[in-house]
């Protein structure tokens, strides 16, 4: 299972930018880092309910409220919650908030017991392959690789919170799968810090010996943005 806290806000605080993501995202044209960086807020917020909810019920309660406060951005105003106000403003011009919703379906899927491969793969599909096409469509960029890159990316980042060895090990897998058929080749321009936050995703999986923002993660990212490898 995923390791959980107890907490009972419907929306928590977001946490600080995490830096690589932030260097990641900044390969993007200025013109769609706010919408990229609201979304990646509401995947973390996302994430939080997940980290600091003891009882499913009150998790999916709580990811019901974003599901549907996503979904009427496409009819009325955001609310007075950050994360919201900046996706309507910067994301759902390009993106319906219908669409983001799936997002929250994504993380839902974690709280079902067991945790199955069919709920693995339905959280893989919604949180991270959603999260990146719906940044595709703000990029203005279409490959196939890209959902591939998301899914691969979400599966690396459960397997490193699954307190389950075993279960670890296998989602590694699916991950590493995904993320090494998405970044074989050249990417676009474009979609480069898409494929960066799956190069860290997949630096997460290979190499626990470089931690996050070491010397050798940052000249990678910095050689894919140049070249697209």
């Amino acid at each position: 299972m995923v390791n959980e806290t107890a907490s009972a806000q419907t929306a928590p605080p977001v946490p600080a930018v995490n830096p690589e993501r932030a260097l990641a995202l900044s390969y993007a044209p200025a013109s769609t880092r706010p919408g990229l960086e609201a979304l990646f807020a509401l995947d973390t917020a996302l994430g939080t309910i997940l980290k600091t909810t003891r009882e499913p019920i009150v998790g999916q309660m709580r990811l019901t409220w974003w599901y549907e406060a996503l979904g009427r951005l496409d009819t009325a105003p955001p609310p007075a919650e950050p994360v919201l106000q900046a996706l309507a403003r910067h994301v759902v011009p390009q993106v319906g908030g219908a669409t983001i919703a799936t997002i929250a379906e994504g993380w839902e899927a974690l709280l079902e017991t067991p945790l199955d491969d069919a709920a693995v793969e339905r959280f893989a599909r919604l949180r991270g392959g959603q999260l990146f096409a719906a940044a595709a469509s703000l990029l203005a960029v279409s490959d196939d690789r890209i959902a591939a890159a998301g899914e691969g990316w979400a599966l690396a980042d459960l397997s490193l919170r699954l307190s389950d060895p075993a279960r670890a090990a296998g989602v590694a897998a699916m991950a590493r799968g995904r993320l090494d058929s998405a970044l074989h080749g050249h990417w676009p321009r474009r979609a480069r810090s898409l494929g960066a936050l799956a190069l860290l995703a997949r630096a997460d999986l290979a190499a626990p010996e470089h931690p996050a923002g070491s010397p050798k993660r940052v000249g990678r990212l910095l050689l894919h943005r140049l070249v697209g490898y």
